[in-house]
């Protein structure tokens, strides 16, 4: 499961001269999409986000995860930011346990699922390392291993791979369509990476300025599985004038 749903939502922050974030957003994410929120920065993607995740409540509209009301935080929705905020005196195991540790869930509840995830993002050999001894992305895959022990319906990714050099993300974007592949939980991705959405995503909202509204949907025609060369086809680079047309505008 991991449907979304938004109706016509709305976020405006208060205050003497109030922000209007979002209008009118209406979203539909079927169960195992892969779709990516793509505009500049400033129009509101990492808000709506946050308004999926439940640390923050829309202005007006409604939000349902497989028909329930989104209201609050919840296991059902992990999110993973551009940092991947490890607890630095905890080895690469703690922190990816840590969750369900914290839940109360008993050791054998999750340790399987924890160590299928830290094989899946490639960390088996670092199980015991402590985060300082690790390069920001393999801390990132930490993170992104940390949320799918949970086994989310839903994964929420803000930027996660924002803060990273060029080499580093190109081979994370490759880890998360293998991890994707195999998990196909549904996952809402920010960015404003045009080649990144592409590579990614099953679905690209592009967003115009704020207030935040998805000006377009479109369908990514590319095949799966997907690599990196996946981005020198000349699929990929129409798409890319088609995307890049929309933003202008």
């Amino acid at each position: 499961m991991g449907a979304i749903s938004l109706q016509a939502v709305d976020k405006t922050y208060p205050g003497i001269k109030p922000v209007q974030a979002l209008a009118g957003i209406d979203l539909e994410v079927a169960e195992g999409q892969f779709t990516a929120l793509l505009g500049p920065s400033g129009c509101g993607k990492s808000t709506l986000l946050n308004l999926l995740a439940g640390f923050e409540a829309p202005s007006a509209g409604t939000m349902t995860v497989d028909g329930q009301p989104v209201r609050k935080p919840g296991p059902d929705r992990g999110v993973v930011f551009q940092e991947a905020a490890l607890l630095p005196w905890l080895s690469v195991w703690e922190n990816v346990v840590f969750g369900p540790k914290v839940q109360g869930r008993k050791p054998a509840d999750y340790a399987a699922r924890a160590d299928e995830m830290l094989g899946i993002c490639g960390l088996a050999a670092f199980r015991d390392h402590l985060p300082v001894q690790l390069s920001g992305g393999m801390r990132q895959r930490v993170g992104i291993a940390r949320v799918l022990t949970l086994n989310p319906k839903v994964l929420l990714m803000d930027e996660p791979f924002g803060a990273l050099d060029a080499q580093t993300r190109l081979t994370m974007q490759e880890l998360l369509l293998s991890v994707w592949q195999k998990l196909r939980t549904t996952v809402i991705f920010v960015t404003h990476d045009i080649d990144e959405a592409i590579l990614l995503a099953d679905t690209i909202c592009v967003m115009s300025a704020r207030p935040g509204r998805i000006q377009t949907r479109i369908k990514v025609p590319l095949a799966r599985p997907r690599s990196i060369d996946t981005t020198t086809s000349a699929e990929f680079n129409a798409l890319k004038r088609e995307i890049m047309h929309q933003m202008r505008h």
